[in-house]
């Protein structure tokens, strides 16, 4: 399979108030063509610096990278004609309608306007916006604007496509559909590039991930892969203000694999045991015979949070949340 994109130790650093501050900080990635690869991580943690990055908005500070089989800093002008970026604003004046949008934005791309039109109308088709094209953007739902702005991303027939944060303010329903047409371009061959700090939707559609914190990736596999590290079963218990003490009852259990040095804000203790159908009565049975009432008990499998979790010591809910 051919390698789209590739870094190696790619840095880009800001001054600040406070110092230098290097918002990525030494970052290797290998995108493979047909993937559809996420970089999972909370606000602030340098995935839309480093898309920006890739896609030619802006200059790496040092390291070196291969976007779309060209050199990103020698040759950034093929770069942009290989690859679509679709940001997390909205790429679409609101006065002009879906279709001069589309239209317009495939002649800047040296395309003669019959040859914009019919790839606006296909585009049009395939996004399911034929029924809108030929009304002001203003006018559209916030998942209708979301899907022209992948259009326009798309006009091109891009190589590889770049998503920041593609279904962020979207409504459940928009949300859905827009994962509908991801998962499509990347069966029709697209390879798409997107950023999230959403679990579910780095599990639901990526093929590989990876977990970046503080500019740095600190993971990076399959969805299922990365999850598998975490063996066994998360049992989520909540005591109340007893939490300390049950905790301490829990940490030399058999039936336990790992446990948080302390308990975490929210007072739930995140339990990891090699089977959950049989540790949980062993658990009630534990807590009541001490006096400690349980308040709430949960048995799950490990999830990208739980990944997130044990490379950083904290949970991507709570930083995003």
């Amino acid at each position: 399979m051919d390698t789209v994109l590739q870094t190696r130790d790619l840095r880009r650093s800001f001054a600040s108030r406070r110092g230098v501050v290097e918002a990525v900080a030494g970052v290797d990635l290998n995108v493979k063509a047909g993937e559809i690869f996420g970089f999972l991580g909370p606000n602030g943690a340098g995935k839309t610096t480093a898309l920006r990055i890739l896609a030619t908005l802006l200059q790496p500070s040092s390291g070196e990278a291969m976007v779309a089989g060209f050199d990103l800093r020698r040759r950034p002008n093929r770069v942009r004609e290989h690859v679509g970026y679709v940001g997390q604003q909205a790429g679409a004046d609101p006065s002009l309608t879906g279709r001069t949008e589309l239209a317009f934005q495939g002649q800047l791309y040296r395309m003669s306007a019959a040859e914009a039109s019919r790839r606006a109308d296909e585009l049009l088709s395939i996004l399911e916006l034929t029924d809108c094209a030929d009304r002001a953007t203003e006018t559209y739902s916030g998942g209708q604007r979301r899907r022209l702005d992948v259009g326009l991303g798309l006009m091109h027939r891009p190589r590889l496509l770049f998503l920041d944060e593609p279904t962020t303010g979207l409504d459940p329903q928009s949300r859905a559909h827009l994962w509908d047409e991801v998962r499509r371009l990347g069966e029709g061959g697209t390879t798409i590039f997107l950023t999230t700090h959403y679990m579910d939707e780095a599990d639901a559609l990526c093929d590989r991930i990876a977990v970046i914190d503080h500019g740095k990736i600190v993971a990076e596999g399959t969805p299922h892969a990365l999850k598998a590290e975490i063996a066994g079963d998360l049992v989520l218990i909540g005591v109340g203000d007893r939490s300390d003490a049950a905790l301490a009852l829990l940490r030399d259990q058999p039936f336990t694999r790992e446990v948080p040095d302390s308990v975490p804000t929210n007072g739930h203790i995140r339990l990891y045991v090699d089977r959950g159908e049989t540790a949980m009565p062993a658990i009630l049975r534990l807590l009541d015979g001490a006096g400690l009432s349980l308040e709430t008990i949960a048995l799950a499998r490990p999830s990208l949070d739980d990944v997130f979790l044990r490379k950083t010591g904290r949970s991507l809910r709570e930083v995003v949340g």
